[in-house]
This record gives structure tokens, C-alpha cells and sequence, in this order.
């Protein structure tokens, strides 16, 4: 960047190397068999990221009454974690040998075990296996997936028959695994209302945490939904944590899903990713996971005997796929520049810190490199971190809209307190900078950054050795 001088880059860590991260990928629609395991391992193993989201497929796991067999997910799981990762598992979906609707829906999306008494019993049964087939090597589940939405709950969405089926799975799980945890919600939005009529029934009587989810390209909506859910939780059910656990964007357009009108490129996921996680991750997510590690088909609302019907793509990934006649992911499965910046977010979030206000604050001044003036509006968003060992580290970007513009810009900030040992780094691809000495206004117990670049791509000071 101009008058920074380059003095390298982050470099990508093993998450066998991490033994603490916020940060998480999923890895979902294995339930459906969309794409190939085997060739993304090692591309997911070398992002850094320690939390990967996979999804049961009851209807995979029991194709015969009361005979589970996991080897397909097996294989999956101890690859996760002999990588270093730790694997959590949303259990889902329906199963067409209790269900006349699961006959007929592709993967058996969205077909809730709630109305027989079959059902019932078949669907505790299979969680009860699954928890206890996993002991000791899953911790979290998560019950169902959307299910305040009509694609994943599809007679009809009921905050009440959703809270009455998570609470009694909850105490299967429980009961099969002491030390495991619950998790509710797999909410399509921070839906508040629907949130309290489910906890009136009973959601949370044994839940450990509530995940959500959030596809917007607004910041402050990505904000507020979080910081919403957040004081909600802790008034229903102090101590009740919050899990982020699908935020994305396409890198394309053309595409099926969530955002799937907008304008997208791949410059744009980028953006979008690194704000938003750094959004979750000063905002109070206990976890926050990005959908997702593949391009694949987005398979919510397919048509058994229909091929055509779920051959509906999304392009989420941070890897890039080909698709044959059926939508089964070929090819190479290759890197986005995506890619690059979840690397870089992991290896710089790595370990324990705690968000914070840093004794950073925005002074604009006059900038001769914009023919103007430093950044004076709304649009500059920060966020803090620090490390128990006082390092520390202030996250900023203009907040522009990702669809219609980009900005490019200055801003001057003033520090008190800190370190004056400091490097800037581009969260987006892991370009570390030196600033040079005459970007520097000192005076007594503090200094100002004078005319450091502004984008719409979150850049980071660290002060001291915030970076591991």
C-alpha cells in the first residue's frame, strides 16, 4: 500500500498447532453426498480453522429399522480430528422408512420425526445411538437445522413443536453422553419472537447454547442480530452461550441459496467474510463458523426421482468445484481468494484474547493523498482486541456496501497508552506492513497514525505481539 513498506506475510498455521480458535468452517451436506471428502481434507486441514460443522443424515445412518451404521461419518470424524480440528454435528434430517413425506423429499430435508409415535421413538433411538457412538469424540450437537424455516420444517414452522422436540432430544442426548453439549436454535435469523415462544416450551431447559445463522451483506444488521441474541439469551437462561453457525456469501452470480440475487465476485465474499467474522468474534459468538469449505448444491428443496429439481447451486465455497449430471461435486477442488483470508483470520485469532476498547479513536485531519480530508462519517467501523499478555490488536474498515460500492480512503487515529511497537496487517490476504516513521505524530504518552489507508477490507494494527 502506498508509503507503507512490505515486511512479509502471515503465515498459515496447522490447526494441530492451534489448541485454542473461535473460528470454524462447515463441512455440511455430507448427509446428502454432494461432494467428495477425500479431496478437500487436506485443503480443509490447511485453513487453520479449529471447528468444523457437519450434519447426521439419519436417513444415510438407518437405511434398515433399528440398524445404524455410521462408517460413512466415521471416516469423516476421526479425519477432522486426527487433522487437529474438532468436529460438531447438527442432527438432522428426517428418514422416509417412519415418514410418507421423507418418500418423497430428496435427502429427507426438513421432515420432522414429530407426529407418530413411531417417529418418535425411531428418531430418540437414532440419537441415542449417534451421541453414544461418538462419545468422547463430539462434544456439541445441535438439534435439526432451520427449523424457523418452511424449506427445514416443512408442514409449517411452529416455535412451539420445535421447543417440545428440542428439549426431549435433549435429554436423549444427555442422558447418552454426560459431558456432551446441547445445542438448540440452528436458527435461519436472530428470530427473537420465535426464540421466546420456543423457550416457553421448553427449548432451552437443557440447552448449553443457541446458534444462529445470518446472510446479510449489512454490518450493522450483522451486528445487531448478534448483540440481539446475545442479551436475549443471558435474560432467558443466564449463561446461555452463542454460536454462530452459518454466515456466507457466493462468490458468483447465477447461483441458488441464501443472497443468491446479488451481484457477488469473488473481491466481494472477501470482504463480506472478513467483516463479518470480525463482527462475531467482537460481538460475543462463543464460535463462528462460515459456510462453507465447498461449492455444492444447495439441495433444501428437491424432488426425489427429480434430478432437476436439486441440481440448484451455491457458490458459498471457499473451494471452487465442477458438478457432473447430478450435482456431485468433480474436479479439482480449488482455492478461492477466499481461502487466503480465512487463513489469515485464523492464524491471527488463534488463542486466547478478550474484545475490548482500546484507547484508539478516529481524529481525521486533512490528507493530501485523497486531495481532502481523512474519513469524517459513520461509515468507520472498530473493533479491539487483547491478548492476557497486554498485546494488542484494532480492527478497521469503512463500512461501504458490498453491492455497490467500494471506498478507498484515509483516516488518522490517535493512541494513548500503546505501544508504539506496531505493524499493520491486511486481514484480507496477510500482507504485513511496517509503517514508516513519518506517518507518526508523537507527543508525550501517546502519538497519531497520520493518513493510514482506509478500505472497505478490515486492516489491523498490532500493538506488540498480538500475532503469534
Amino acid at each position: 500500500m502506498y508509503r507503507l513498506i512490505k515486511a512479509g506475510s502471515i503465515a498459515p498455521k496447522s490447526p494441530k498447532d492451534i489448541s485454542f480458535s473461535r473460528l470454524g468452517i462447515g463441512f455440511e451436506k455430507l448427509d446428502r453426498n454432494v461432494f467428495d471428502p477425500e479431496k478437500a481434507y487436506d485443503k480443509l486441514a490447511a485453513i487453520g480453522v479449529k471447528h468444523v460443522r457437519l450434519q447426521s443424515g439419519w436417513l444415510r445412518t438407518e437405511k434398515e429399522k433399528g440398524i445404524y451404521d455410521f462408517a460413512w461419518l466415521d471416516s469423516i470424524v476421526d479425519r477432522i480430528i486426527s487433522d487437529g480440528m474438532e468436529p460438531w454435528l447438527c442432527l438432522c434430517y428426517g428418514n422416509p422408512l417412519y415418514s410418507e413425506m421423507g418418500k418423497e423429499v430428496f435427502g429427507a430435508v426438513g421432515v420432522a420425526p414429530i407426529f407418530t409415535d413411531e417417529e418418535k421413538s425411531a428418531w430418540a433411538a437414532y440419537v441415542n445411538a449417534t451421541v453414544s457412538h461418538f462419545k468422547g469424540r463430539i462434544r456439541d450437537y445441535e438439534i435439526w437445522n432451520e427449523p424457523d424455516g418452511k424449506h427445514c420444517w416443512k408442514h409449517g414452522v411452529s416455535a412451539t413443536e420445535y421447543g417440545m422436540f428440542a428439549a426431549s432430544t435433549a435429554k436423549v442426548i444427555k442422558s447418552a453422553d454426560e459431558n456432551a453439549r446441547v445445542l438448540v436454535g440452528a436458527l435461519c435469523r436472530a428470530n427473537l419472537p420465535y426464540v421466546c415462544e420456543a423457550a416457553a416450551a421448553g427449548m432451552l431447559d437443557d440447552a448449553d447454547a443457541i446458534t444462529y445463522h445470518c446472510y446479510t451483506p449489512s454490518d450493522m444488521m450483522m451486528r445487531d442480530n448478534l448483540v440481539s441474541l446475545v442479551s436475549l439469551a443471558e435474560r432467558l437462561k443466564p449463561g446461555l452461550k452463542v454460536i454462530q453457525g452459518e454466515s456466507g456469501t457466493q462468490s458468483r452470480g447465477g447461483g441458488h441459496g441464501a443472497l443468491r440475487t446479488g451481484a457477488w465476485t469473488e473481491e466481494k465474499q472477501v470482504k463480506y467474510m472478513a467483516r463479518h467474522l470480525c463482527i462475531d468474534l467482537y460481538y460475543g459468538a462463543e464460535f463462528t463458523s462460515y459456510f462453507s469449505t465447498m461449492d455444492m448444491i444447495e439441495a433444501l428443496r428437491g424432488v426425489v426421482g427429480d434430478t432437476s429439481s436439486y441440481l440448484d447451486y451455491g457458490y458459498f465455497g471457499v473451494l471452487g468445484a465442477q458438478f457432473d449430471e447430478n450435482g456431485f461435486c468433480v474436479g479439482d477442488y480449488s482455492p478461492k481468494p477466499s481461502y487466503r483470508t480465512l487463513q489469515t483470520l485464523a492464524a491471527v485469532f488463534e488463542g486466547e484474547w478478550k474484545p475490548c476498547v482500546l484507547p484508539v479513536r478516529a481524529r481525521p485531519g486533512q490528507s493530501p493523498y485523497v486531495f481532502g480530508d481523512d474519513a469524517k462519517d459513520f461509515g468507520l467501523q472498530t473493533c479491539g482486541f487483547e491478548r492476557p499478555d497486554g498485546s494488542a490488536a484494532f480492527v478497521y474498515w469503512y463500512a461501504s456496501d458490498l453491492l455497490k460500492s467500494s471506498y478507498s480512503g484515509t483516516e488518522t487515529f490517535m493512541v494513548g497508552g500503546m505501544t508504539d511497537d506496531i505493524r499493520l496487517i491486511d486481514l484480507c490476504d496477510g500482507t504485513v506492513y511496517k509503517i514508516p516513521e513519518t506517518m507518526f505524530d508523537k507527543a508525550p504518552g501517546g502519538y497519531h497514525l497520520v493518513n493510514l489507508p482506509l478500505s472497505d477490507r478490515p486492516m489491523m494494527i498490532e500493538f506488540g505481539k498480538f500475532v503469534r
